[in-house]
């Protein structure tokens, strides 16, 4: 017999960005129990988030510094590439806050997410799946460059705004919810924000903590919204240096921990989420083979409701 908490009183939101933020920790029972007692792993649940993903806390950030700086005014389209979560959280955005939002999409990001977006009411241009979301930033910056007046271009790859939004709000509560016990952080490299915002903030706390990244194995691989940094457009806001160390990540993998986190432990978590968490449990396991204490935290972007099409769930 286990016992289910008691629901405690909430306080009321007044609008949609005040639930940004402080998803919970997540702990393992059953995929973790071959670690010894002093190798600890756990996930920030980023689907928590009105949108649903780790991706609102960079979007929020980014509309509110333009908003702001007025850069973005009623009159302003906010553009940008996605491969969709940044773009669902613009859309959110721009349907609570009253601008128009056009996003630039790889054709082959997952059937609920182009649904999502068209929900919203955000307009869309699909680019072509081989061009990767490469193809989708030079896309997006060619419309920039013919109709510069149209818009706002929010540029998540190289606007500070993203990894600023990590670091004033994605740092502290990890730092928190450990009691400062984090030894690792573990990301998955796509636009690098969650990886630099919150790394920057860790190593502020102690300057002893490892960062890792972690990222696809090749070019070309199904962990949507994952850049295989040495052959993409790296993003502006990305410093090769400031890893302690990178891992890869096969498609293969990430598919079979996402079903391993479903069937095992009950989190129906992104493929993005399944990879970063293969990479952190390798991190553990490395640890509890040189019999090292260590607390891994990694981020689980977003859940799977996004991806139930994939046909590698049936595997």
């Amino acid at each position: 017999m286990f016992n289910i908490p008691t629901a405690t009183p909430s306080r009321v939101f007044d609008h949609i960005e005040a639930q940004i933020g402080n998803t919970p920790l997540l702990g393992f029972r059953r995929i973790t129990a071959h670690l010894p007692a002093n190798v600890e792993v756990y996930a920030k649940a980023e689907w928590a988030n009105p949108g649903g993903s780790v991706k609102d806390r960079a979007a929020a950030y980014i509309v509110r510094q333009a908003e702001q700086s007025g850069v973005l005014t009623p009159d302003k389209t906010l553009i940008d590439s996605t491969s969709g979560n940044t773009g669902i959280a613009y859309a959110m955005l721009g349907a609570a806050r009253g601008f128009r939002v056009r996003l630039y999409v790889p054709e082959n990001a997952s059937p609920e997410r182009i649904a999502i977006l068209r929900a919203y009411g955000a307009e869309l241009v699909l680019t072509p799946a081989e061009d990767g979301s490469d193809g989708a930033i030079l896309a997006v910056r060619e419309e920039v460059a013919r109709h510069p007046d149209r818009y706002y271009y929010a540029d998540q790859y190289n606007n500070p705004a993203n990894w600023q939004a990590h670091y004033h709000s994605t740092g502290v509560e990890i730092w928190q919810q450990t009691q400062g016990r984090v030894t690792h952080f573990v990301a998955g490299l796509g636009t690098s924000g969650t990886l630099m915002g919150t790394g920057r903030r860790l190593r502020d706390f102690n300057p002893a903590v490892q960062i890792v990244a972690a990222q696809p194995d090749a070019p070309f691989h199904g962990i949507e919204g994952w850049k295989h940094m040495p052959t993409a457009i790296k993003p502006g806001i990305y410093d090769s240096h400031f890893a302690d160390d990178t891992i890869s990540v096969n498609t293969e993998t990430a598919y079979a921990t996402a079903r391993q986190l479903a069937r095992q432990e009950g989190y129906l978590v992104g493929i993005s989420a399944a990879a970063a968490f293969a990479g952190a449990l390798r991190v553990a396991e490395a640890h509890a083979a040189a019999n090292k204490p260590a607390v891994i935290v990694t981020l689980f972007p977003d859940n799977a409701y996004k991806y139930l099409s994939e046909t590698f769930w049936r595997d």
